[in-house]
């Protein structure tokens, strides 16, 4: 069977999502066994703050911050905003009592899906492509055989490339609605 850009750079992208569900219903799981559920409560405002840190690649990527490594910024931000979103999920629960709160968990979950669309598969996607490409080339192939070969591999590819059109617009959506959130969890919060 031929290995295809699907299946070896697309699959992992999606067991990475399944890995951050499977480690939110661990840690619920968990917490329900240690009889500390009540913690789920308070572990937004470290997922939050998390997610939030992780915005230093952004500000390092657009040369707010002058010094650093840029891929140590580009690593803190994906390893930091997977874990804030841990938190955040295990966080929310699944209790559908908060429509704003899930609006924002939500977005949050479309810009992870958006991030790791980008760190999973755009990079190794353009790089299989061009390996693939590289190597009929190799072995004699026209460029009309190599773009028939590799036509739906370009298009899955040139797909992929659509991602940074969401994620940063989500990542606001994301951030006003936590915003909304939070400032409604003061408001309504009984403060006896």
């Amino acid at each position: 069977m031929k290995s295809t850009l699907l299946i070896r750079e697309v699959l992992p992208f999606f067991l990475s999502l399944a890995a951050l569900f499977a480690a939110t219903v661990l840690v619920d799981l968990l917490l329900h066994l240690l009889h500390a559920v009540w913690l789920g409560r308070y572990l937004g405002i470290p997922g939050v703050l998390m997610i939030l840190g992780s915005f230093g690649h952004s500000l390092r990527k657009r040369r707010v911050i002058q010094s650093g490594d840029p891929m140590l910024f580009l690593r803190l931000h994906e390893n930091v905003a997977w874990a804030g979103a841990l938190l955040v999920l295990v966080h929310a629960g699944i209790h559908f009592n908060a429509v704003l709160a899930w609006l924002a968990v939500a977005a949050m979950l479309v810009n992870v899906t958006s991030g790791l669309t980008g760190k999973f598969l755009l990079r190794r996607a353009q790089g299989w492509l061009k390996q693939a490409r590289a190597g009929l080339r190799e072995r004699g192939a026209s460029d009309a055989e190599i773009a028939a070969d590799l036509h739906w591999d370009s298009l899955t590819v040139d797909m992929v490339r659509q991602w940074r059109r969401i994620h940063l617009p989500i990542a606001l959506a994301f951030a006003v609605l936590a915003l909304a959130h939070i400032i409604a969890v003061f408001v309504f919060w009984g403060w006896k």
